[in-house]
């Protein structure tokens, strides 16, 4: 059996990182997880090839190779799981398609003939039972979620590691909060489901033998779900990485809580967690509570920040605006505290109504609900009838992005940053791409960006005053430019 496992192209976001990738010599920023997964559970004699049209072109002859196309997609790729699906069926190519663009949309695919919903680990042995006798199913989905202690090692042979800026494994799925706006609830459950941490230890093993030094991302839906397990799995690889010397550093996602628990915070840095990113989503007290965001209320979130900051975490914010509660100053609000705070990205967003949360059945039993949401986090675009006026929401929106990733204001939020962190933990070491994405800075944002004179303010001023940190300062420089870039096509 030949199997084709192909990702779409992603557009342009926040998190794409398209401006700065050619800052490094790298194709992509992440890797495509799940198809790497779901190849780990195919059979071992089937021929199987991964096309991330991310990194690659995909051709006629790939498809043409292939006896079955397995295709995963989020919300943001479907422009271009439209444009796939008439390549395939042009070719008479049968396509298997699964993740979360499908799981909550599939009627938008008419021409897709197989669906995999939801999860895959406990659907793959009939869906390979089914490939092998030609009787392959509509769709194939699961009521009850599967025990990831069972998911396999990734296989990372698939891919070119040397094409992406950070790898990506998961220790958890699933998150105990019940904010209105989120799809994870819906997706993956409220209890977290862990795999246990000589399973996810043994996955970075397999990347270090590998060659990989870099940054690793752990893509869960929130890493502090299960404390208990999460401390395990951090001293696993505290050991780990005494063990075998390993240099790779981490960034992931939790929530605000994490800065209640000094000891988690210990740990995770002490085993070469670098950032994480944390949903901060407004200083409106009223709006919060409005979005059930209630592990954000009755905290100074200000302060909150600071003690990730001090612990030695790097906190990377997550911002909305446009909740029913937000009034007229929220743009001032969101500015103020943003810039105060120090969260050098800070990834705002208009509130969009994803499908299957709780929010899009309000905003639906209101008869609010106008569209489909687009899954870009930072587009201009509201999905529903706003309680301020659109055109109010949408220029503030634009005009907020725009300033925070003004140079001047930019780099300030560097300079509150170094400040305020505390290095420690392993120190990473620098790669070659490292080193040339520092020489074109010099250039690009040193020389030829208007925002030169604010670059060598802060260039000089951590190269003397904080020398330790100076890399940082320079990674979040480079950083700023895409962020820009994203800014300014709003």
């Amino acid at each position: 059996m030949k199997i084709l496992l192909l990702y779409p192209p992603t557009p342009e976001t926040f998190w794409s990182f398209k401006h700065v990738l050619r800052f490094v010599s790298k194709r992509s920023t992440f890797p495509p997880l799940g198809l790497l997964t779901v190849a780990a559970l195919l059979p071992t004699e089937w021929d199987l090839k991964l096309v991330d049209m991310n990194v690659e072109p995909l051709s006629d002859a790939d498809l043409g190779w292939a006896d079955h196309v397995m295709l995963s997609a989020m919300i943001v790729h479907k422009a271009a799981v439209s444009e796939l699906m008439e390549r395939c069926r042009r070719l008479s190519k049968p396509i298997i398609a699964g993740g979360p663009l499908f799981s909550t949309g599939r009627e938008a695919f008419p021409h897709i003939q197989h669906f995999v919903l939801g999860e895959a680990e406990d659907l793959m042995p009939q869906l390979v039972e089914d490939l092998r006798s030609g009787t392959l199913r509509p769709t194939y989905a699961e009521s009850q979620r599967p025990d990831i202690t069972c998911s396999p090692v990734p296989r990372w042979d698939l891919i070119d590691l040397g094409h992406y800026v950070t790898m990506a494994v998961q220790f958890s799925r699933g998150c105990p909060f019940d904010c209105e706006f989120c799809d994870i609830p819906g997706m993956n459950g409220h209890l977290p489901r862990t795999k246990t941490p000589a399973q996810l230890v043994a996955e970075l093993e397999q990347l270090r033998l590998r060659g990989w030094k870099d940054m690793v991302f752990v893509v869960d839906d929130n890493f502090i779900g299960n404390k208990k397990q999460t401390k395990e799995l951090l001293r696993e690889i505290i050991h780990w990485r005494s063990r075998t010397r390993a240099l790779v550093g981490f960034l992931t996602e939790a929530s605000a809580n994490l800065a209640d628990d000094p000891e988690l915070c210990e740990l995770m840095v002490r085993a070469g967690f670098k950032k994480v990113f944390v949903g901060i989503e407004t200083p409106s007290a009223e709006s919060l509570v409005e979005c059930r965001k209630l592990q954000n209320c009755h905290r100074n979130l200000a302060e909150t920040i600071q003690i990730l900051q001090r612990s030695g975490l790097e906190v990377m914010g997550g911002f909305i605006v446009g909740f029913d509660h937000d009034g007229p100053d929220i743009f001032k609000r969101q500015f103020e505290f943003i810039q105060h705070s120090g969260v050098v990205t800070a990834m705002v967003g208009l509130l969009n109504a994803l499908p299957e949360t709780r929010l899009y059945r309000r905003l639906l039993n209101e008869g609010r609900l106008e569209s489909d949401s687009t899954g870009n986090n930072t587009e201009a675009r509201l999905n529903f009838r706003p309680k301020l006026n659109r055109e109010f929401l949408i220029n503030g929106y634009r005009d907020l992005m725009k300033r925070l990733y003004e140079p001047r204001h930019y780099y300030q939020r560097i300079r509150t940053f170094l400040a305020r962190q505390k290095p420690c933990g392993p120190r990473l070491s620098l790669s070659r791409p490292d080193l040339e994405a520092f020489v074109k800075s010099l250039w690009l944002l040193g020389v030829w960006h208007q925002g030169r004179l604010a670059y060598w303010r802060l260039f000089v001023t951590a190269l003397v005053r904080r020398p330790r940190q100076f890399p940082k300062a320079m990674e979040l420089a480079i950083m700023g430019y895409h962020f820009r870039r994203v800014a300014s096509a709003l």
